[in-house]
């Protein structure tokens, strides 16, 4: 096991993630295979929760960086996520998943609200529950809103999903000598900037010792090999 006595786990991916080989928006076919990895893991006794971002349909900063006003451009970033959590959704109860959405800004048509005594209960009944909407207030990314959840739910670890197989001490797509840590603390992380998540988002693991694994997403069948503590990934937490 990736870190022993792990009993209940956030999930973050990246919006991104959810294109596949597209350049914007969702692939099913490869939501499905997420599904799988998440269904995979749900099997092994773990309860999971996931926070999906929304970046492969709206960016709030991208939006802010064009001109449009921030907080409207957090809030459309907000209502992308709530999308990619439903679809998430579909294809876990296509593989027989009980699935509750539990957005952060109220649509009742849709999904739950945020709930954290229910969600506890959906979780103990070995159900998946997919946070959306982030924190529900603009300025704060959906790094911070898994952050919030994970704490929230008193999570042992965060699994944070990228395109990238881990922490490196430069941009590994820019620099070929970036080197990889396997452990690195919070302190580090946000005294050198190391991009891992926001740094709220990171302050609040650290405060709530909360061991963030972050590893790449792409490859097929890595959820499983993490949380078995085999693969490439990098542990942020404490000395």
């Amino acid at each position: 096991m990736l870190l022993p006595g792990t009993k209940r786990i956030l999930l973050k991916l990246s919006g991104e993630v959810l294109m596949g080989d597209q350049d914007y928006g969702i692939d099913p076919a490869f939501v499905l295979e997420l599904a799988k990895e998440v269904k995979a893991a749900r099997d092994s006794g773990l309860e999971v929760c996931l926070v999906i971002g929304g970046g492969n349909i709206f960016r709030g900063m991208a939006g802010a960086a064009q001109g449009m006003d921030r907080a409207q451009a957090d809030y459309m970033g907000m209502l992308a996520t709530v999308m990619n959590a439903l679809a998430m959704q579909s294809a876990l109860e296509q593989l027989g998943v009980h699935t509750r959405v539990q957005s952060a800004l109220q649509m009742d048509q849709v999904c739950e609200p945020v709930i954290r005594r229910r969600a506890e209960r959906h979780l103990e009944k070995g159900r998946v529950v997919i946070f959306a909407a982030g924190v529900g207030a603009p300025y704060f990314t959906t790094d911070s809103g898994a952050a919030l959840r994970a704490a929230e739910m008193k999570c042992d670890a965060l699994l944070k999903g990228t395109s990238v197989d881990g922490v490196y001490d430069s941009d590994p797509k820019k620099n070929a000598q970036a080197k990889r840590f396997d452990t690195v603390t919070y302190d580090k992380v946000l005294a050198d900037n190391l991009k891992v998540m926001d740094a709220s988002a990171v302050a609040l693991c650290r405060d709530n010792d909360i061991p963030i694994v972050v590893f790449s997403i792409r490859e097929k069948g890595n959820v499983a090999r993490v949380l078995a503590g085999e693969g490439v990934q990098t542990i942020v937490q404490k000395d």
